[in-house]
């Protein structure tokens, strides 16, 4: 777990609009009253949103006998396939920078299912990411826009009663370039989708802009 310095006082308060549950470094402490959070980490390409998503589960911890340790409880969802060389070389670079004490589950599908199964035995699930997992519900449904929205609608009801801590990351599609093709175009409409129907239901909303996260919805509330 990464040692906390002492800095400037500037330092030592959390921001303004920061979650409560995170301190400026990212930190989460589960103490026993504390209730399951969903937050989704949004952001471009490179943008720091899957470090900073590993960040907050790094740096997880439980109240145990009135003192702090780590929480060894973390389940990484991974929804990406290795379909070519450079994909399978991302996999496992991914994998490298993972302490190898989190569990990890590969799931290209079933989210939801992942989340019942594995969320109660865990303090901490995170997801990266559900851009890979809307390509996924476009391969195996095409078209079928009935199956595509049951499964995002299991997912919503999934994250409405958390069995542990989530974190989801995904990719803020609709600011880049218009897609050229029909598939590219429907894959963004549906991402988008997506992203709002988890923003809705999420406590805590980060969008990631060159590293720096900033806080769009805290706590279930939105910035006022």
């Amino acid at each position: 777990m990464p040692q906390h310095s002492s800095r400037a006082s500037s330092r030592d308060a959390p921001p303004p609009h920061a979650p409560p549950h995170l301190t400026p470094d990212a930190s989460l402490h589960l103490t026993p009253d504390f209730k399951p959070r969903v937050t989704l980490i949004l952001g471009g390409a490179r943008s720091g949103k899957s470090r900073y998503a590993q960040q907050i589960a790094q740096q997880t911890t439980v109240d145990k006998s009135r003192r702090q340790a780590p929480a060894a409880r973390i389940l990484f969802v991974a929804t990406a396939s290795a379909s070519d060389d450079e994909m399978r070389a991302k996999i496992q670079r991914h994998r490298d920078e993972r302490p190898n004490h989190w569990t990890t589950v590969e799931e290209l599908l079933d989210l939801p299912g992942v989340i019942a199964r594995e969320g109660p035995r865990h303090d901490l699930a995170l997801t990266d990411c559900l851009t890979l997992w809307t390509a996924n519900l476009l391969d195996r449904h095409g078209s079928d826009r009935s199956a595509a929205e049951a499964a995002i609608a299991s997912l919503v009801a999934a994250l409405l009663t958390p069995p542990c801590n989530l974190v989801l990351v995904s990719n803020e599609a609709g600011s880049g370039v218009v897609p050229s093709s029909a598939i590219g175009g429907t894959f963004r409409d549906l991402l988008g989708e997506i992203n709002q129907r988890v923003a809705a239901v999420a406590t805590d909303v980060v969008l990631m802009v060159a590293g720096i996260p900033l806080v769009l919805k805290s706590a279930g509330n939105p910035p006022r």
